[in-house]
């Protein structure tokens, strides 16, 4: 699954659902239905930023004669892209929750790092520093995005449906 969306939809029973809504002119109803739907997100968005920020990263040892230091910027990685993970509910054309990392909210030189970081091999490769001469590894945990949201599932889909049918039954 890609790091820079995930979304939880059941197409036609939302789809259906947002019709009868839009029919039934309940704007009491569809803000209820988008609220309940964000509240069933919201402890998924929690838990992606979370995880974001305690990360490991670690770097392979120095050789010999390597010199080392604090880095030059003063921009945290992980609380950078924690930052921007986001979170939507939409009950119109094409309802239902969405949690990703919004790249527009991310420097330009970090734009394609959530993706990079949750690679099968949890290898991260880079320049030292922008030196396009100079390159290392670091290692991170493998797929840590698919598996919060493989951990999220079940239950955000359970309370989808739960919502889904006591919004059905109010319109009934």
């Amino acid at each position: 699954m890609a790091v820079r969306s995930v979304q939880i939809t059941g197409t036609g029973q939302l789809l259906d659902l947002s019709r009868r809504l839009r029919h039934a002119g309940g704007p009491r109803l569809r803000a209820n239905l988008q609220r309940r739907v964000r509240r069933a997100a919201e402890p998924l968005h929690r838990d992606m930023q979370q995880t974001i920020r305690n990360l490991p990263i670690r770097a392979e040892p120095r050789k010999a004669g390597s010199r080392g230091g604090a880095s030059p910027t003063s921009r945290p990685l992980r609380a950078t892209i924690a930052a921007a993970v986001r979170i939507s509910v939409r009950t119109s054309s094409t309802p239902g929750a969405r949690v990703w990392v919004d790249r527009s909210a991310l420097p330009s030189d970090l734009e394609s790092m959530p993706l990079v970081m949750n690679n099968p091999t949890g290898r991260i490769r880079h320049k030292v520093f922008g030196n396009r001469k100079r390159w290392v590894n670091q290692w991170t945990t493998p797929l840590w995005w698919d598996k919060t949201v493989a951990h999220h599932t079940p239950r955000m889909r359970a309370e989808v449906e739960r919502v889904l049918a006591d919004v059905r039954r109010d319109l009934t």
